[in-house]
C-alpha cells in the first residue's frame, strides 16, 4: 500500500511539473485555459474554476493542458494559441520540459544537501553509511549456486563486519577454497548464505564470481549542492541521450533492440525498491525519473512537446501555417502509437520474471 501510494505521489508531481510549465507560461503570453487534466481521456471528474476544468481521467499515462486555439482555430483571437508568434508558441510547448529539469535539478540538489548514495573510493573517507553491494554476478559461480542477487550488500564474512573493499578483499585472501558464511541485506532484511571462495575462478571471474561496489551518502554543503544537482542533470541527461542513440542505431542495423525498456509496471518495481532503500535513494530516483520525462517529451515525435515544436520549425522554414486539420491528424496517429507502444511495454513488464535494474556505475571490483 505504501509503495502504491508513493508511486501515485511520484507520477502526479511530475506529471504536475510538466503541465504546470505549459499552464503558466500560456497563461502569461495571454492565452486561455480550457483544461487541466490528469491521465488522459475519458475524464472520470472534473471541477471547474474561472475558464478552466481542472480534470482527472481514466488513463493514468500522462497529463495535459488544453489550450484555446492549440488546433489551429479562432487565430484572428488573442486568447487563442493559434495567434501567437512561432517564438511565443515554442516557448509554451518547450516550458513542459524545462520544468522537469528544473525539477531534477532542484531534487538532485536537495538529495546533495541532505545525503545521496554516491560511489566512493576504497577508503570510503568523505562518504557514511558504506555499504558494499553485488552489482553483476558470474554464471555457474558460487555466488549464484549461494543464491546470492544484484543489488544484495555483504555485511559480514564469517562473522567478520564488513566495512569496505579492503575488507573483502582480505577475508577472501583468508578463506580461499574454504566454506564462509556470508551475512547479506536484500530489502531491508538480513539473513545468512553459505558460499565457496574458489582458489582458482576461471578467467575473468573473481573467487565468488561477483562483481562489487561500493557506496556510502555523501552531503554537500548548500552551494555545493546546487553545483552538484546541475552536474547530475546534465550528466543523466547525456547519458540518456546516449542510449536512445544506442538503441535507434541498433533498432536500424540489427532490427531488434536488446535494452531494456520500463514501463508502468517496471516503474512501479523500482519504485518499491527505492522506498525500502530510503529517501535518499527515492529522490534521486525521481529526479532520474523527470529527466526521462522531459526527454522523451522533447524527442520529435508526434503528439509529444517535440513534435509539436517540429510542425513550428517547418511553419518558420514554408513561411505559412501548416494545415490544421494534416497537423491533428499526424498527431493523433503518434498519440495512438504511444498507447501501443506503452500496452505493448507493459506487457513486457508484466512476463518478465525479474526485476529490471538500471544504474550508471563505476569504479567496480570484481571479487
Amino acid at each position: 500500500m505504501l509503495v502504491l501510494i508513493v508511486l501515485i505521489l511520484v507520477i502526479g508531481l511530475l506529471i504536475f511539473v510538466h503541465e504546470f510549465g505549459h499552464f503558466i507560461t500560456a497563461k502569461r503570453a495571454g492565452c486561455r485555459i480550457e483544461e487541466f487534466g490528469f491521465g488522459f481521456p475519458p475524464r472520470i471528474a472534473g471541477i471547474k474554476k474561472g475558464e478552466t476544468v481542472y480534470s482527472i481521467n481514466l488513463i493514468p499515462l500522462g497529463g495535459f493542458v488544453k489550450i484555446y486555439g492549440e488546433e489551429g482555430e479562432a487565430s484572428d483571437d488573442e486568447q487563442s494559441f493559434a495567434s501567437k508568434s512561432i517564438g511565443r508558441r515554442a516557448f509554451i510547448l518547450v516550458s513542459g520540459v524545462a520544468m522537469n529539469l528544473v525539477l531534477a535539478i532542484f531534487l538532485f540538489s536537495l538529495g546533495a544537501y541532505i545525503g545521496l548514495p554516491e560511489v566512493v573510493e576504497e577508503t570510503g573517507a568523505e562518504a557514511k553509511d558504506i555499504k558494499v553491494h553485488i552489482l553483476d554476478i558470474a554464471k555457474e559461480s558460487p555466488a549464484k549456486e549461494a543464491g546470492l542477487q544484484i543489488g544484495d550488500i555483504i555485511l559480514k564474512v564469517n562473522d567478520q563486519k564488513v566495512k569496505n573493499y579492503e575488507d573483502v578483499k582480505k577475508y577472501v585472501a583468508a578463506t580461499a577454497g574454504e566454506k564462509v558464511m556470508l551475512v547479506i541485506e536484500r530489502g531491508g532484511q538480513a539473513f545468512e548464505k553459505e558460499a565457496r571462495f574458489r582458489p582458482v575462478p576461471p578467467e575473468g571471474e573473481g573467487p565468488l564470481g561477483v562483481d562489487l561496489i561500493q557506496t556510502g551518502i555523501v552531503r554537500y554543503p548548500p552551494l555545493e549542492a546546487v553545483w552538484v544537482g546541475l552536474k547530475s542533470t546534465f550528466l543523466i541527461t547525456a547519458g540518456i541521450f546516449l542510449i536512445i542513440y544506442d538503441i535507434l542505431k541498433e533498432l536500424f542495423v540489427s532490427g531488434g533492440v536488446s535494452v531494456q525498456v520500463a514501463g508502468p509496471v517496471g516503474i512501479a518495481v523500482m519504485t518499491g525498491a527505492a522506498v525500502k532503500m530510503g529517501i535518499s535513494y527515492l529522490i534521486q530516483f525521481v529526479a532520474v525519473l523527470s529527466v526521462n520525462l522531459a526527454i522523451i517529451n522533447i524527442l520529435p515525435f508526434p503528439a509529444l512537446d517535440g513534435g509539436r515544436i517540429l510542425f513550428l520549425g517547418i511553419e518558420k522554414i514554408r513561411g505559412k501555417k501548416i494545415s490544421p486539420a494534416f497537423e491533428n491528424a499526424v498527431h493523433t496517429f503518434g498519440f495512438v502509437l504511444l498507447i501501443i507502444l506503452m500496452l505493448a511495454i507493459t506487457f513486457k513488464d508484466i512476463s518478465r520474471s525479474k526485476e529490471i535494474f538500471a544504474s550508471i556505475l563505476s569504479k567496480v571490483e570484481l571479487f
